[in-house]
């Protein structure tokens, strides 16, 4: 009787430890076997190209490249490339990024231990895998209207603490602007404040917090 061929898996995490952790739970398994490790999402595509694993485990905030265009290069090359996203948040708008960038499962860090192996496989059969969590905050925000391009330049630059003023030099726009852009902001994230608005946009992953402008 033929031995089946072991599922091939790419981890690309900017943590040593979660990776070591990972690789330590898939030696258990006989029929995953892990064939490469990347600490950012060119070395990701890199190791992709190379390496063509059968499932690839992306983090989601990497330097140099980040999960969601290493996510899209490798899909771009190769479409019927199998992906699933590792990430330590929960929001709604990451996660669907990462799903329009082509990634088939959604896997907490917070849940490895119990889902990484079974999500490996489904998403190596050519299933997906969504944790009821994940999408029950997208379907909460279903119909929901985004924030433009403009306005999340705005919340970014109010989250950094840049004042209305400072916030219209940065932009070059009107200080009655950027108060508008804030009016409507707020309304369309349902926040009581730009405090409010600023801490629900980080947690449904609408804001990436780093560095000042």
């Amino acid at each position: 009787m033929s031995i089946a061929t072991p599922i091939r898996v790419l981890v690309a995490d900017d943590h040593p430890l979660l990776r070591e952790g990972i690789a330590a739970v898939l030696t258990a398994q006989a029929d995953i076997e892990l064939v490469g490790e990347a600490g950012d999402g060119q070395e990701a595509l890199d190791c992709f190209r190379r390496l063509r694993p059968d499932v690839t485990l992306m983090d989601l905030q990497m330097p140099r490249m980040n999960g969601i265009e290493s996510i899209q290069a490798i899909r771009s090359e190769c479409p019927s490339a199998r992906i699933a996203i590792l990430t330590t948040y929960r929001g709604d708008v990451r996660a669907l990024h990462a799903i329009q960038a082509g990634a088939q499962a959604y896997l907490l860090k917070s849940s490895l231990r119990k889902e990484l192996v079974e999500t490996i496989r489904l998403v190596a059969a050519g299933k997906r895998h969504i944790p009821a969590e994940i999408a029950a905050e997208l379907a909460e925000h279903i119909g929901q209207q985004c924030l433009s391009p403009r306005e999340v330049e705005v919340l970014q630059a109010a989250a950094l603490g840049y004042s209305n003023r400072d916030i219209a030099l940065q932009l070059r726009i009107t200080e009655d602007t950027v108060k508008g852009h804030m009016r409507l902001i707020m309304d369309k994230l349902g926040a009581n404040n730009r405090t409010h608005a600023v801490a629900i946009a980080v947690q449904r992953g609408v804001l990436e917090v780093g560095p000042p402008l």
